[in-house]
């Protein structure tokens, strides 16, 4: 895979090139899309049947993947040359070993992944050792603990699990009788059993974007900044590009520049940032491809998923401009049953409008089930296109 010459084999014989997608959500199904189309052998791996990417990959596998005994069984038995982690939920451990051994190359790294799995590791990376621009911010391990910081830090606060994703945990502490709900709620949506939240200083920030940049064999490559909008931590909208002075994205360029070096490897990182005026303050980043970057289907001629099953196998990517502004918006659907769309014909009349359906097998809660892309003469009138589709995407939960 590191040879100047990239060779890759045919699907379901003794000459394939297989990678192993742990995490088979919408992201992971758009990845498995791509990875086929270069004739890579695909094997998904999540924790339920059905999930999106087993419709389009070679074979599939339900996996608890914090199991590492389970997790390492499904490695050995594949024998994957990729092993390419799409969500956080995973036992990192097993990766390490796995790249240690020479069993597989993870992507990007075993360490990136096990940096990015918890908000301590890659803060403590940025802050500590990068020197990077963040916002203040302490790790406590009770509820006394929370209390001392949110004095320290000052009002509005937010809380978060050191391990969890989706905004799943997160809140805002806006006057101190709100520390007991929002200490039960980072325990209640954390990740490992562990008591131990990230307690962050409010930033007053203009708006936050990702910077999804693409480390390949050819380099490093600046995608467009894509702003977005969050509700409860978790991505509804994004749009293509952000406007910035010249200045932030220089400052951007240069974070994303330096923290995605220290991880290491190839692939997409969705780099998150805060920008006020010129300054820019490092947040998170992602070892993958980013639902922010959902945008990107429309946006430019290679979209982040193409990028980064190139970017995995050894290929270079070079310079992506935008095709034109772009917008996305995520459709949501809540209560439990199985997805059923009507009004497709309707968001698809829309112009400028595309949208995907993720193939989700059922819903229990709140959960994207698709989500709708356009391109417009300006970002705003990309977001107003998305958004418009969306609204005329209609769902209905059954049982089936």
């Amino acid at each position: 895979m590191t040879d100047a010459t990239v060779r890759l084999g045919t699907p379901l014989t003794s000459t394939a090139t297989r990678a192993m997608l742990l995490g088979a959500g919408e992201l992971g199904k758009e990845v498995a899309i791509e990875l086929t189309r270069l004739g890579v052998e695909v094997i998904a791996v999540d924790r339920y049947d059905g999930a999106p990417a087993m419709h389009v990959a070679h074979r599939s596998h339900v996996v608890d993947m914090l199991d590492p005994v389970a997790l390492r069984a499904v490695i050995v038995e594949e024998r994957p040359h990729l092993v390419i982690p799409e969500i956080e939920a995973i036992a990192t451990e097993v990766l390490l070993d796995v790249e240690a051994e020479g069993l597989a190359r993870v992507v990007p790294t075993a360490r990136a992944t096990r940096l990015t799995m918890d908000r301590e590791g890659i803060r403590r990376l940025a802050a500590e050792e990068l020197g990077l621009p963040t916002s203040p911010y302490e790790f406590v391990e009770s509820r006394a603990d929370l209390i001392a910081a949110v004095e320290r830090l000052g009002l509005p606060c937010v809380v978060k699990p050191v391990m969890s994703s989706s905004g799943k945990g997160q809140s805002v502490i806006k006057a101190p009788g709100d520390v007991d709900a929002a200490w039960a709620y980072a325990i209640e949506g954390g990740r490992g059993g562990g008591e131990r939240v990230i307690v962050e200083g409010f930033v007053q920030f203009d708006y936050e974007i990702t910077l999804l940049t693409v480390r390949h064999s050819g380099g490093t490559t600046f995608l467009a900044p894509v702003g977005h909008v969050q509700v409860d931590g978790d991505y509804r909208e994004s749009w293509q590009p952000q406007r910035m002075t010249d200045e932030a994205l220089a400052q951007a360029q240069r974070i994303a520049g330096s923290v995605t070096e220290s991880l290491g490897g190839w692939g997409v990182f969705g780099v998150e940032l805060f920008v006020r005026g010129d300054e820019v303050l490092f947040s998170e980043v992602s070892p993958r491809p980013h639902d922010t970057g959902l945008v990107t289907l429309v946006s430019q001629d290679l979209s982040e998923f193409a990028l980064h099953a190139r970017a995995v196998l050894g290929i270079p990517v070079g310079e992506q401009p935008l095709r034109a502004p772009s917008a996305s918006c995520a459709v949501l659907a809540e209560g439990s049953g199985v997805p059923v769309f009507t009004g497709v014909d309707k968001a698809l009349a829309v112009a400028g409008a595309d949208l995907r359906l993720f193939g989700k097998p059922r819903v229990d809660g709140r959960r994207r089930v698709a989500v709708t892309v356009a391109q417009g003469e300006d970002a705003a009138h990309a977001r107003l296109r998305a958004r418009a589709a969306a609204a005329a995407l209609k769902v209905e939960l059954v049982e089936g």
